[in-house]
């Protein structure tokens, strides 16, 4: 009898122990799920318990744990190494509660975004966020990535939406921080910890969100021109009575490539009642004008469409070697910022942003501009090589041994998503 190798024995320990937790139905094994991720089992939970359970394994066997939901973004972040265990949450796909008289909504963390756009809508109301793949995207790596969208501009990030959340520590254990009212403040700052953590910290199974209602009129404007016209035109807007929900300073590039216009571009969303609407998209124009501006006005579906396909152009995988990275900088240097890359835009009021680069040197270049600028850039997805050779968080603060430490107090053994956060956190 052929003696069994090591890989063979622990696919076994896999099986056998896995297997009677979610069923041999919810296992795969050896199945790449991103570009140097080839783990030994993914799992795919029913249920909390049962995620509470393949985690507390994970920890008795040390096995290395990537969470993910669709894995829409798992390539963002940095690189994990001989990953055990890729563990899915789209199982945990059910709403659990919706206060329609409190505007909050409670869901488990498989649930995308798109589903229950349709849920709140029959009820006027939202959950302002828009994330990157909303057909995909789950409220697990939503919170995860804190990956919010333009909408900032008037609602804030992820964060100050997240009113509670229910999650698997490191050891197993079932816990919860905050609740599901919008007064209750318990557990905060938790909250404010696993949002952008990259599963680093914790498995999140549900969470509860604040929400809006649905405005009875809408309407977008863009300003098109030279550099020094639209960083006029920003910096006049942010001083402004305005209040539009979305503000975005776009590239050259990425305006030409949506038939926008000629050069860089301010592009504004308002929502309100009709009359409001109609006078701040004026106000806008004028200000175009005075300026000298190319100006257009947006609304209903070729609205909606424009702003779904704002952050599509940057992140469209159509190209090997294509680098997205999200940066920060002061908003009043943001112009600055996007008159040095082909694809990009930056959120007007808080300066973040996503950018489209094509090399390694580019983003050097880019990433020098935005530290004298007060900022930062860090590459979402890359290329595999890119990502070994470069710094992908390129962490230049003074938080980095607190950061350890919390890992270390939530996460002891270093099981949960091992190398994806700053300094290979």
């Amino acid at each position: 009898m052929k003696p069994m190798s090591s890989e063979q024995g622990t696919l076994n320990v896999y099986h056998s122990t896995l297997a009677s937790i979610v069923g041999e139905e919810n296992l795969i094994y050896d199945q790449a799920v991103s570009p140097g991720i080839l783990p030994g089992c993914i799992v795919y939970p029913q249920t909390q318990s049962q995620l509470a359970q393949v985690i507390s394994q994970a920890y008795r066997n040390k096995w290395r744990v990537l969470p993910c939901g669709n894995g829409s973004k798992l390539k963002w972040g940095g690189l994990t190494e001989n990953i055990d265990l890729v563990v899915s949450t789209k199982g945990l796909n059910k709403i659990i509660n919706h206060a329609v008289g409190d505007l909050t909504l409670t869901v488990e963390a498989g649930v995308k975004f798109a589903d229950i756009k349709a849920l709140l809508a029959k009820h006027n109301q939202i959950l302002a966020l828009n994330p990157t793949s909303p057909q995909l995207a789950t409220f697990g790596g939503i919170i995860a990535t804190a990956d919010t969208g333009s909408l900032r501009q008037r609602y804030g990030s992820v964060r100050d939406q997240l009113l509670g959340v229910t999650f698997v520590r490191a050891d197993g254990q079932i816990a919860k921080a905050g609740g599901r009212v919008v007064k209750n403040v318990a557990g905060y700052d938790l909250m404010k910890l696993f949002t952008g953590s990259y599963g680093t910290l914790s498995i999140i199974t549900e969470a509860t969100f604040r929400l809006y209602p649905m405005q009875s009129a809408s309407g977008t404007v863009v300003l098109t021109g030279s550099r020094e016209a639209v960083s006029q035109a920003a910096d006049t807007l942010r001083g402004s009575a305005l209040t539009p929900i979305q503000a975005d300073l776009l590239s050259s590039q990425l305006v030409s490539t949506l038939g926008l216009g000629k050069g860089l571009g301010l592009i504004a969303c308002f929502e309100s009642i009709p009359e409001s609407v109609k006078e701040q998209l004026n106000q806008v124009l004028q200000i175009g004008e005075k300026l000298g501006l190319t100006t257009a006005v947006y609304s209903d579906a070729e609205e909606q469409s424009l702003w779904l396909l704002l952050p599509e152009q940057i992140h469209l995988p159509d190209s090997e070697t294509a680098i997205t990275c999200k940066i920060g900088v002061l908003p009043n240097t943001a112009v600055e910022v996007l008159n040095q890359v082909d694809l990009g835009l930056i959120h007007m009021a808080s300066g973040l942003g996503i950018l489209r680069l094509e090399n390694k040197s580019q983003v050097l270049e880019v990433r020098k501009l935005c530290e004298q600028n007060s900022g930062f850039l860090t590459i979402l997805s890359a290329p595999l090589e890119v990502k070994q050779k470069l710094d992908v968080w390129g962490y230049n603060g003074n938080a980095l041994e607190l950061m350890q430490e919390i890992k270390k107090q939530f996460d002891s053994e270093n099981i949960l998503s091992p190398g994806r956060f700053v300094a290979g956190i």
